[in-house]
């Protein structure tokens, strides 16, 4: 799944493609949003929220989608080919005499006023890259549960919004914190929450995402995705295992030396 600085990005170049342009084709092709007809609205702001993209209209609708697992927005010069999958992989098209952006696999779309964006996103949690960022908040948030394991808990956009599994992993990696600690036994949750921001935010101009400040292949992360492969720092077999309840487990990753057990049960590995 994307997380907060790759959606963050996708709102900006979607905002430069579209923001203070009438829009002269508007296409949402799921059943809900079949008859709404968006054309000639002029797009006031494109925006991300957590993970949510909302698209603000001088109308005062909003049109939220959210990209998952699989989703994307792709961004073309009017008249020109579209990329990105098969036409039926298409669920929105908004466009204008200069560009066109086309939503493959985007889901949740939604179109309500923007006065009531809250019902969409008003759930989440303060967002890493957002004006409302309230680290404080964050941490309250966090330990409203002290027995969940911290990786579900960072997971979590109701507690604060923007971290995917990919920062989950590099997070609890360089604070020395296993993913199934408890939240409330995790110390130092501040600095953990306050890396969390500046990371999100190094990373979200950047070309590709990384957490150890090299973008050479295999060396942009500390643990994610490197089961069985040497720890960066010393050596050990990273490992990783399955981290929730199904079907929302998601598969953490750790080195069991620089993030060792602490007062929690040990988990299979593979």
């Amino acid at each position: 799944m994307p997380e907060g600085d790759t959606v963050w990005l996708t709102a900006r170049r979607l905002n430069t493609a579209l923001a203070d342009r009438a829009l002269s084709r508007a296409d949402l092709r799921v059943p809900a949003l079949a008859t709404t007809d968006l054309t000639g609205m002029t797009v006031r702001a494109v925006v991300s929220r957590g993970k949510h993209l909302l698209t603000r209209l001088d109308s005062g609708l909003t049109l939220r989608s959210h990209l998952r697992m699989d989703g994307s927005w792709r961004i073309v010069r009017t008249g020109r080919p579209w990329s990105g999958g098969p036409a039926y992989a298409v669920r929105a098209v908004l466009g204008n005499p200069e560009w066109e952006c086309v939503g493959y696999r985007v889901h949740d779309l939604a179109v309500v006023p923007t006065d009531r964006e809250a019902e969409l996103v008003g759930h989440l949690g303060p967002d890493l890259l957002g004006p409302d960022w309230d680290a404080g908040e964050a941490v309250r948030r966090l330990l409203l549960d002290p027995a969940r394991e911290i990786g579900q808990a960072l997971l979590d956009q109701r507690t604060l919004a923007g971290i995917g599994n990919m920062y989950k992993a590099e997070l609890l990696f360089l604070r020395g914190v296993h993913p199934f600690t408890p939240t409330g036994t995790v110390g130092d949750l501040p600095g953990l929450v306050d890396l969390a921001h500046r990371m999100l935010s190094r990373n979200k101009d950047a070309p590709e995402q990384s957490t150890t400040g090299s973008n050479r292949r295999g060396e942009n992360f500390w643990v994610y995705l490197r089961t069985g492969r040497p720890c960066l720092r010393c050596g050990t077999a990273i490992v990783s295992a399955d981290q929730g309840v199904p079907p929302y487990q998601r598969p953490a990753f750790w080195c069991p030396t620089c993030q060792p057990v602490a007062e929690v049960a040990a988990r299979p590995s593979s």
